[in-house]
């Protein structure tokens, strides 16, 4: 097979993947056609607008209200991350409302405003006329906790009880609990969190049961046993706890978590299907939208395949360069050090960055100001680096050039222009197959905790901020591995550069993640601290994963680091900008 048939094939294989996974997803979601999923926008408070989905039951009409729950994602995430708990909310009768918070997803800036969106969205969710007033339950995850917590405060009579997962009262502005607030209260705190010291003031979740705070909520001067029901619903004081046995960003892949918040609000609303809370199907959206996923990056390599054997061959590319890179003993311990660096510097560069890039209009999402002070840092360390080992190794060779590195332009600016179209023109055709599936199917592409979903206007605006620093550090990570650590004489195959590179890109945080969950997971603590860039590292896999790769392709294909760098900017910045929160006006 021709590479012009081959890649036509795999862009075949990647829409089947798409379209399938996308349907499969839908089906789920919908519950085979008897659940609608409607997408809604309603004014809050001050006007800000406020965006959600709604998973309507057929059996809801004004005619027959059903009982309603309002479900809110945690920080940095968005309405969709919710959807293993309304899909189950919907099969059993329930009407859904899960909303992006403020400064999240698709609702208005900035973060943490007007309650965490919360008070607003519970009074949208009474003012809908199939659902029963009287019958409203609160499930809410991490920060999503504190939003019901929140809210429950500004409504008292709005609500008959909550589930709150990974969360807790009376933290970072959450009204503080009592054994008689808030009403009919689950707590699902499972045995691995990672905020435990953050929620319930414990080292670590294995103690939650000894925290004194906890211990005030459910009105008790001893250890609270899980699985006691304490209080009583009639009155509104009852108060359960769960502990599976996962972590944080865990309870949004547990059959267990997922289990016990259902369980908790057929004991305490009435009038829905009592469908055993084991009876789950979210997993199969979830596997639907991963096919999805590996679908739409899948068809980055095709698509800009053929851009490239379609572009004027002397512009866009040219014969693959030879290596002048470093070899034996030497380019292994290269390869150890870039490796080591990235994580070396990742907590503390994004520590320090809040002084390095404020808060602004420019720059208005925190998480994302951290990363571009740590890609940044790192493309200034590993320029340095590169310039001393071609200084004192490859600048007196006189048949080393740009070239051998990748770096080289062709006829300059029209070259490099060329390749920046091609790699932009790219990433917009998996942007248009997003927005197709977004609009016959209303799902995106994601597992987990990792997302490529659709840009608000205001977050393409945003992302013109993060573009040009994330650019230059691909440019410099292209070099690094396409010129200082590729050997002279070089004969891998495509998948085994590809494995290699992987390594060396990703190898790092995936020990990283092994230094701070295996002792998590035997009970103790996160040894290094910072369970929220923790938890993002894990999104650094998925997406350095799709880097590696991309800028390995590429520069096979171009000789260039050009393309590569783009397509990875652009979609590394498109996925972050839409994925994290807005904390400044914009």
């Amino acid at each position: 097979m021709n590479d012009d048939r081959r890649l036509w094939f795999v862009a075949a294989v990647s829409l089947l993947l798409i379209f399938s996974g996308s349907g499969l997803a839908w089906t789920v979601q919908t519950d085979a056609g008897s659940v609608e999923v409607r997408d809604v926008k309603f004014s809050g408070t001050n006007g800000t607008m406020m965006s959600g989905t709604l998973y309507i039951p057929e059996e809801a009409s004004s005619a027959s209200p059903q009982p309603g729950v309002l479900a809110v994602h945690g920080y940095i995430n968005s309405k969709e991350t919710q959807s293993p708990f309304a899909i189950e909310y919907a099969r059993r009768g329930f009407v859904v409302l899960a909303i992006d918070q403020t400064g999240h997803g698709y609702s208005d800036a900035p973060a943490f405003n007007n309650g965490y969106g919360g008070p607003d969205s519970l009074e949208y969710l009474r003012s809908l006329d199939y659902v029963d007033n009287e019958n409203i339950g609160l499930e809410g995850h991490s920060m999503g906790g504190w939003t019901v917590v929140t809210a429950a405060a500004a409504h008292p009579d709005g609500y008959e009880s909550m589930v709150i997962e990974g969360s807790s009262t009376g933290s970072n502005r959450a009204p503080e609990g009592t054994d008689s607030f808030p009403r009919n209260l689950a707590v699902v705190f499972s045995e691995y969190d990672e905020f435990s010291p953050v929620m319930w003031g414990t080292a670590s979740a294995s103690d939650v049961e000894q925290s004194d705070k906890l211990q005030t909520v459910f009105g008790t001067d001893s250890a609270v046993e899980e699985g006691r029901t304490y209080g009583s619903v009639e009155d509104g004081t009852a108060r359960q706890l769960y502990t599976p046995a996962t972590t944080h960003p865990g309870d949004h892949f547990s059959t267990a978590a997922i289990g016990a918040s259902i369980e908790w609000l057929q004991l305490t609303l009435e009038g829905e299907d009592e469908m055993d809370p084991s009876n789950q199907v979210w997993y199969w959206k979830s596997l639907g939208t991963f096919v999805a996923l590996i679908g739409g990056v899948l068809s980055l390599f095709p698509v800009g395949g053929l851009l490239i054997d379609r572009a004027p061959t002397d512009r866009l590319r040219r014969e693959y360069p030879d290596g002048k890179g470093m070899t034996g003993v030497k380019r292994y311990g290269a390869s150890l050090l870039a490796a080591a660096i990235p994580i070396v510097t990742y907590f503390p560069l994004q520590d320090v960055a809040p002084a390095i890039v404020g808060l602004s209009w420019l720059f208005p999402q925190q998480i994302n100001n951290g990363v571009i002070v740590w890609a940044l840092g790192n493309a200034v360390i590993t320029a340095v680096l590169f310039a001393v080992w071609h200084y004192t190794s490859n600048a007196d060779d006189p048949s080393v050039s740009l070239a051998n590195y990748g770096l080289d332009t062709g006829d300059g600016a029209r070259t490099l222009g060329i390749s920046v179209l091609a790699g932009v023109g790219t990433v917009a055709v998996l942007y248009l197959l997003e927005a197709v599936v977004a609009f016959l199917f209303q799902t995106d592409f994601r597992i987990w905790v990792f997302a490529i979903k659709l840009l608000s206007p205001a977050q393409f605006r945003i992302s013109f901020s993060y573009l040009l620093p994330l650019f230059a550090f691909f440019v410099v990570l292209g070099a690094l591995l396409h010129g200082q650590l590729r050997p002279e004489g070089e004969s891998r195959s495509l998948r085994r550069a590809m494995a290699t590179n992987w390594l060396i890109v990703v190898g790092g945080f995936v020990v990283l993640l092994a230094v701070q969950y295996i002792p998590l997971l035997t009970g103790q603590p996160l040894p290094l601290g910072h369970p929220l860039l923790t938890i993002l590292a894990l999104q650094f896999v998925a997406l350095l994963s799709i880097v590696a790769f991309v800028s390995t392709y590429f520069f096979r294909k171009t000789g260039r680091v050009w393309v590569g760098a783009t397509i990875n900017a652009v979609l590394v910045t498109w996925v972050i900008v839409a994925g994290t929160a807005t904390q400044f006006p914009v």
